[in-house]
């Protein structure tokens, strides 16, 4: 099995993003109102998805 480094893992950049939009929603309530009660709705069935598609398609483990 190959190995890549961690700054290549898609999927961690995905949850990187995710928790970074996760804490600004948390300080500034500023996403619920922009995207809507629908948008947010999407956004937390989604974001969990795209990790765990993601998660299922890698292939290569990761090295420091």
């Amino acid at each position: 099995m190959t190995t890549k480094q961690w700054w290549r893992s898609k999927t961690l950049w995905l949850n990187g993003v995710v928790a970074a939009v996760a804490a600004m929603e948390v300080s500034t309530g500023l996403l619920k109102p922009y995207v809507g009660e629908e948008g947010y709705v999407a956004l937390m069935i989604l974001l969990p998805a795209a990790n765990a598609m993601l998660r299922f398609i890698s292939t290569e483990k990761l090295t420091k």
